[in-house]
Formats: structure tokens, C-alpha cells, sequence
């Protein structure tokens, strides 16, 4: 009988706490899917701290770590992942830390970090030359403080089962739910996409978001101050996507010329406008998909795709995944 594999989480004071426990329980909750078929637990779950006990996270709760980690042989360990939270920054500091986490890479099968907790890696010389994700707002401190790893943001991680660039041993992910996608992606690799997609049901999640997805929701409002001058086309952009929202007709609505609206818009938002209209409406889309409601034809003329192919498109420049696929995989239903 094979012995569970060991997964462990690395925690520390300040610790974002679901950084540790959303990706530890996709791995017991596939357990909990295996049981229901008979079937022997696959893995099993340790946290590791400074010292074996309470370990007080940003929230302000406590965890309980099994071990310490100074006193744990790695070799023991199949895979290893780094949190993040706002204690990172004293971790990836931590000479002795680092020093640990450079010899458990040449035991552990996998060693991966969620959200900040890439820096760690990172500091310790491990995503050198590697393409690298992480939470958006540490994105650049990531890009400044280590020049030599390409950091990539758009995109929710960058593990690999089929070790492309030894990316299905060392890989990262970006803010907090990304390490569930991340912990489902390696539950797919180990035991196959029918049980992760039975963990992903049993978890109320969305899988497989694909590794290559980007990390923001466009029908976020940006946070671009309440005096601006876009803010009353951002709010009527989401209720008029089947309309036409050219450059033209954008500016119009403010009284801008287009190249002075196109200008601050790219200031304050971050994008063009035209981006910006397809990823809302993209998001839009998504959301009919996903609940079932219309069928891909349907979504692409109320979203103002006109039609399908044009949004199969704009889905894979945003998703990586076509709009079918996308209901397959979230609908219960698969719409034509």
C-alpha cells in the first residue's frame, strides 16, 4: 500500500491565514473524495511554523502548526508550499528560512508559493530566470527587489504538469483563491481531472480555470478616485454592451475629444478604452455562461460581440479558454 503524500504549508506570525488553508483543504478534500469511493487517502496535510503550535495570522485567529520546519526532514515531503501574508516580508528575510527552503528544493518533488508568499522563493534565489506570478499589488516590489525573474501578472499560476521549463517542480500563483486553483491543478496531475473535478464540486469552485487566466474582474470598477471625469461612462459602459461603444461614441457622452478621452482614460484606468469595453464585456459573458443562462450565440450579441467567433476570440485573449469550454466546465449544462 502506498503511503498519502506529504503536503505542507509553510506558516509564520502574520501569515495570510487562506493562503495556508483554502489550497490544504483541496488536498484533504480530496481525501474526502476518495473515501466516498472506497479508496485510500492520497495525502496528507501538515503545517509547519517557526516551532510546533499556535501561530497568530493577519486575521488575527490562530493556526496550529504540526511541526517546526527546522526540525522536519524535507526529503519527507512530496510538496512544499509558501503563503504569503503580511508576515512575508520578514520571512524572505530570514537567512535561516531561506537557507531551508534552498535544500528542501533538491527533496521535495514540488515546492510552490501562493500569492507574496513568492517573494520567499525569490529571495532565495529559486525563480531565477523562471517565470514568476504573484498578487498584483506585489507585483512590482517583485519585479524591482529581483530583477532576474520574469514576473508575469496575468495569470493565476504558472505550474505545468508536463515540466515545461521545470515548471512542475518550482511554480508560484497569484492572491489567495489562485492557490485553490493551484492545489486543484496538482490534485488533476496526481489523481486525474474526474477526481479534481469532484473536489472543485464538492468546494463550490471553478474548475479549471487555466493557469494562463488573467487575475482581475474588468467589471470591477476601477479604483480611479471619485472626482474623475470618467466615472459616469464607466457606470453606463456595463448596462449598454450590445450598443455601440467606440472611441467616439465614449467621448461624446462626456463631451471629451477622443484623443483627450483616450488619454486620460489610459491615465486613470490603465488600459485603452476599447480594452476595457471587451474585458467587461468578457466578464458579462462569463457570467451568462457560467449560470446557465444563454447559449454562446445569445451572450456574444446581447454582450456586443455580434458574433461568436468574435468572442471565442476575445475569450481566449482574456480567459485562455473558449466560451464552450467554459460552460462546460462550470455549467451543469452544456450550451451549443
Amino acid at each position: 500500500m502506498n503511503h498519502p503524500r506529504q503536503i505542507a504549508s509553510l506558516a509564520f506570525p502574520e501569515v495570510m491565514s487562506l493562503d495556508v488553508t483554502g489550497p490544504l483543504q483541496v488536498f484533504a478534500s480530496a481525501n474526502d473524495e476518495l473515501k466516498r469511493l472506497g479508496l485510500p487517502p492520497a495525502y496528507q496535510t501538515l503545517v509547519l511554523g517557526p516551532e510546533a503550535g499556535p501561530i497568530t495570522t493577519s486575521a488575527g485567529f490562530r493556526l496550529y502548526a504540526d511541526e517546526a520546519w527546522s526540525a522536519i526532514d524535507a526529503a519527507n515531503l512530496d510538496t512544499l508550499l509558501i503563503p504569503g501574508g503580511v508576515g512575508v516580508d520578514a520571512t524572505w528575510r530570514s537567512p535561516d528560512v531561506l537557507e531551508w527552503v534552498r535544500k528542501a528544493e533538491g527533496q521535495v518533488r514540488r515546492l510552490g508559493s501562493v500569492c507574496s508568499g513568492a517573494l520567499v522563493l525569490a529571495a532565495a534565489g529559486l525563480l531565477n530566470d523562471r517565470v514568476a506570478t504573484t498578487h498584483w499589488s506585489r507585483r512590482d516590489e517583485l519585479k524591482l527587489r529581483f530583477p532576474q525573474v520574469r514576473v508575469h501578472t496575468n495569470r493565476l499560476h504558472t505550474y505545468d504538469p508536463d515540466d515545461r521549463d521545470g515548471n512542475a517542480h518550482i511554480f508560484t500563483s497569484a492572491g489567495v483563491t489562485a492557490g485553490i486553483d493551484l492545489a486543484l491543478a496538482l490534485v488533476e496531475a496526481d489523481l486525474g481531472q474526474a477526481l479534481a473535478l469532484a473536489v472543485a464540486r464538492r468546494l463550490v469552485v471553478f474548475l479549471k480555470r487555466p493557469g494562463g487566466q488573467e487575475q482581475f474582474s474588468a467589471y470591477l470598477m476601477p479604483e480611479i478616485g471619485t472626482t474623475t471625469r470618467l466615472s459616469a461612462v464607466l457606470d453606463w459602459i456595463p448596462d449598454n454592451l450590445d450598443k455601440d461603444l467606440s472611441l467616439d461614441v465614449l467621448a461624446a457622452r462626456i463631451h471629451m475629444a477622443p484623443r483627450t478621452f483616450s488619454r486620460i482614460f489610459v491615465r486613470d484606468v490603465g488600459m485603452t478604452p476599447g480594452r476595457y469595453v471587451e474585458r467587461v464585456r468578457v466578464e458579462v459573458a462569463r457570467g451568462m455562461l457560467q449560470g446557465g443562462q444563454v447559449s454562446a450565440s445569445t451572450a456574444a450579441r446581447l454582450c456586443g460581440f455580434g458574433h461568436p467567433e468574435t468572442l471565442r476570440r476575445a475569450f481566449h485573449r482574456h480567459l485562455s479558454v473558449s466560451p464552450i469550454e467554459y460552460a462546460q466546465r462550470f455549467s451543469s449544462s452544456v450550451l451549443a
